[in-house]
C-alpha cells in the first residue's frame, strides 16, 4: 500500500476496516480498530492466545475498557501518572466493553498503554484507542522502517518514511506489568523497572 498522511490514516481507520502502522516510543506498531483486531492476527500469522494491546492517547480514553474497585483504579491511575505516556503496558481486568476479537483467548484481561510519541498520540487522539502490537510477523524481530513494514505487510497503510525516524525509539518492547489484585507481576521486562 502507498504511504499516506496522518489525516488519510485517520480517515481510513474511521471509515472502513484498515490495517495501519505508525511509530511509537518503543517499536513501530501494527494497528487496527479494536473491533477489527482479527486483521492483525491474520496479517502477523499470530496465534490467538497471544494478546494484543489497546493503545490510547490518554488513561481516560482507556479506562472504559478495564474494571476494578475504586481503590484499584486509584492505584492504576497513580502508576499511569508516573510512567505515562511511556514504555509501560498495564494488564488489567477487562470490562464488558472490550471487543472479543481483541484477545480471543484472554477475555478476562486487557493490556493498555499510552505511548510517548507525538505522532502516535496525535493519531490516537483522533481515532480513539486502537488494537496494537509490534510490526513484524509472529516470532520475528520487530521491523523498524516504513519500507520493511510495507514489504512485509503490503495491505497496511504506513506513514511517510521519515515519520519512523523523527524521534528515537528504544527499539525494545514495553515493560508489561499485570495487576494481580494485590500488586504487580512483571510479565516482560523492558526499559521501565517497577
Amino acid at each position: 500500500m502507498p504511504q499516506v498522511s496522518l489525516g488519510e490514516m485517520v480517515n481510513a481507520l474511521t471509515t472502513a476496516p484498515a490495517l495501519v502502522s505508525f511509530p511509537t516510543d518503543t517499536v513501530p506498531a501494527l494497528a487496527a480498530r479494536a473491533q477489527q483486531a482479527a486483521l492483525i492476527f491474520v496479517a502477523k500469522q499470530r496465534p490467538p492466545e497471544k494478546p494484543l494491546i489497546l493503545m490510547g492517547a490518554s488513561l481516560d480514553d482507556l479506562l472504559p475498557y478495564v474494571k476494578g474497585s475504586t481503590t484499584e483504579v486509584e492505584t492504576w491511575k497513580a502508576l499511569a501518572e508516573t510512567y505515562w505516556p511511556g514504555q509501560l503496558t498495564l494488564v488489567l481486568p477487562a470490562s464488558d466493553r472490550t471487543p472479543q476479537d481483541l484477545n480471543p483467548t484472554h477475555t478476562g484481561t486487557l493490556g493498555i498503554r499510552v505511548p510517548n510519541h507525538p505522532i502516535a498520540l496525535k493519531l490516537l487522539s483522533q481515532t480513539g484507542p486502537l488494537a496494537t502490537t509490534s510490526a513484524n510477523l509472529s516470532g520475528q524481530p520487530p521491523l523498524t522502517t516504513a519500507a520493511d513494514i510495507s514489504q512485509t505487510f503490503p495491505t497496511a497503510l504506513t506513514l511517510p518514511a521519515e515519520s519512523y525516524s523523527q524521534q528515537a525509539a528504544s527499539g525494545k518492547p514495553s515493560t508489561v506489568a499485570q495487576w494481580t489484585g494485590s500488586g504487580w507481576q512483571i510479565l516482560r521486562q523492558g526499559k521501565i523497572h517497577l
